[in-house]
């Protein structure tokens, strides 16, 4: 194990690193102290553990998270309240935009704010035990946390609007097969096959995946955009020693070793 807190734990498996929110008498919800934590570890792992090439965001226990601790939930003060949005919204610009690949591993609920952390990740592992809802309306507020954009990207506008508009709750299997989920565990196995998975992108060049990342998130709103992030990161990967490894490695006809750089 890493590194601990009252309601984060952070455990080391090879290049992995597996995030958990720790608070299962809670069904792992978010309090606001436990959000800051989460940032600040999220952008630690991302850019300052060199050594850790993916990460596995999950919840302890059965459930993955039930969204913000609706015991917090007073009528806070508007500045106070954009400052917490504010701070939730950089997690998952890190998750989604940051340079190393993260797959969440869902057992149980994935609800409110735990639905929204859970589909910024680059890919999604979903137990059949696992349960999708984004319950925000059911509580008199709007999605926030970035669902707005992540969850239409994923499944398409049509069904994003059923969701977030009705809170329907969905099921893994319908999960997986509207393209919520990227892959299907059985109940109890979430954490290993996202682990699986996470070893296969850690096993790509880091510069190139996190280029991937970069344009995937913030350079495709149109097809003139998407070229221009060609032209922005191609020319500067031509130039890395991955890049010239994996050439050597075909023509050698081995298995190249990347080094990010």
């Amino acid at each position: 194990m890493e590194s601990t807190s009252t309601q984060i734990r952070v455990e080391r498996d090879g290049e992995l690193a597996v995030l958990i929110l720790d608070g299962p008498h809670k069904r792992n919800a978010l309090g606001r102290q436990a959000r800051g934590e989460v940032l600040s570890t999220v952008r630690r792992l991302m850019h300052h553990e060199k050594d850790v090439k993916a990460i596995v965001l999950t919840g302890a226990g059965e459930n993955f998270c039930a969204g913000a601790d609706v015991q917090e939930m007073t009528r806070t003060p508007i500045q106070r309240s954009r400052f917490n949005l504010n701070e939730s919204g950089e997690t998952v610009r890190e998750l989604a935009g940051g340079p190393k690949p993260v797959v969440a591993a869902v057992e149980g609920i994935a609800f409110g704010m735990g639905l929204s952390f859970a589909v910024a990740c680059d890919f999604l592992v979903a137990s059949t035990s696992a349960r999708m809802c984004a319950v925000f309306a059911r509580i008199g507020l709007i999605p926030d946390t970035g669902i707005f954009w992540t969850l239409p990207r994923k499944i398409g506008v049509p069904q994003a609007r059923e969701m977030l508009s009705l809170t329907r709750e969905v099921t893994a299997e319908e999960a997986l097969n509207m393209g919520l989920a990227d892959r299907l565990a059985d109940a109890g196995g979430a954490l290993e096959g996202a682990k699986a998975l996470a070893r296969q992108l850690a096993a790509m060049p880091p510069v190139a995946m996190a280029f991937t990342k970069s344009a995937l998130t913030f350079h495709t709103g149109s097809f003139d955009e998407a070229l221009r992030a060609e032209i922005l990161y191609q020319p500067t990967l031509r130039q890395t020693s991955d890049h010239q490894e994996a050439a050597r490695a075909f023509v050698e006809k081995r298995k190249p070793v990347f080094q990010g750089t």
